[in-house]
């Protein structure tokens, strides 16, 4: 796959932003934040990046949305320092994606079936996958966890960089005490791949400029 179709810092300027790329970004994360409740309800390991931020929280005592914060913010910094540059999008989605996993997670019972649990994770990939590919191709901007990943690519695909992202956080997030589990594995495999898949099978993911 070309670098240049995933990551936006190959371009010098973004398009204008747009009623319709601001409909398009805002529900990519909606569904993007259904993926996460979906991931939450299954309850079978978080991903490396929310690892990461447990792990911090629990060897540092601060608050978990301190370190979220603080976390996100060093990540954004980063993928700015290679090129990545924040936007629109950056802000949106932490923000819509929040809003959507309370607003579900309020109305949905986790269930006890382990075997309803995995069908949970299991269709929690490919909505996370769309949901992100989706917001990523209204070339807004990145929430931390893509920026960072999209700032690697080139020289490292997305769909590795990515892998690598989360597999990194998982690591130390398990050294420092965070809990890990079969859903952390998937992501960090699968993931990644599914993301770049999504946005070369699913052309209306992408708004062209």
């Amino acid at each position: 796959m070309d670098p240049k179709s995933t990551n936006s810092k190959t371009s010098n300027t973004r398009p204008r932003i747009t009623v319709g790329r601001i409909v398009h970004l805002v529900v990519s994360c909606a569904v993007l934040g259904a993926g996460v409740a979906l991931f939450l309800l299954a309850s079978l390991g978080s991903d490396g990046y929310s690892t990461l931020i447990s792990g911090i929280t629990l060897t540092t005592g601060a608050p978990f949305a301190v370190v979220n914060i603080c976390v996100g913010v060093f990540f954004v910094i980063m993928a700015w320092l290679r090129g990545q540059k924040p936007g629109l999008g950056t802000l949106t989605q932490p923000i819509v994606v929040g809003f959507t996993v309370s607003a579900l997670m309020s109305v949905l019972e986790a269930p006890d079936h382990l075997a309803v649990r995995v069908v949970l994770l299991v269709a929690a990939v490919p909505v996370l996958a769309i949901g992100v590919a989706g917001y990523l191709g209204s070339d807004t901007g990145a929430g931390p966890a893509e920026a960072a990943a999209l700032a690697w690519d080139p020289p490292l695909p997305f769909r590795w960089s990515y892998s690598v992202l989360q597999g990194s956080g998982a690591l130390v997030g398990w050294l420092l005490g965070g809990a890990v589990g079969p859903g952390t594995i998937l992501t960090i495999l699968v993931l990644g791949p599914a993301i770049d898949f999504a946005k070369q099978r699913m052309p209306f993911l992408t708004i062209r400029p």
